[in-house]
C-alpha cells in the first residue's frame, strides 16, 4: 500500500506543476473589460474556444478537477 500512496503523491505533484504552468501561460482577462464600454466582439473573441487559449482553459479545468479528486483521495488515508 505504501507504493500506491507514493505513486498517487507523485501524480498529485505532477498535476500541481502542470496546473501551475498552464495558469501562468494563459492571458490575463483584463482584455475582456472592453465589453463594459460597448466594444464589439472581434473574430478572435468569437472563436476563442478553438484557439490555443481555449485549449489552455479546457485543460486547466480538467486538471483542476483531477487535482481536487486526488486531494480528496490523499486526505481519506485509505492507503
Amino acid at each position: 500500500m505504501a507504493a500506491l500512496r507514493i505513486a498517487v503523491n507523485v501524480i498529485f505533484i505532477l498535476v500541481c506543476i502542470a496546473l501551475t504552468v498552464l495558469v501562468l501561460m494563459q492571458e490575463g482577462k483584463s482584455a475582456g473589460l472592453g465589453t463594459i464600454s460597448g466594444a464589439a466582439e472581434t473574430f478572435w473573441d468569437k472563436n476563442k474556444g478553438r484557439s490555443r487559449e481555449g485549449w489552455f482553459v479546457k485543460i486547466t479545468k480538467v486538471l483542476a478537477v483531477f487535482f481536487m479528486l486526488l486531494a480528496v483521495i490523499l486526505n481519506l488515508n485509505i492507503f
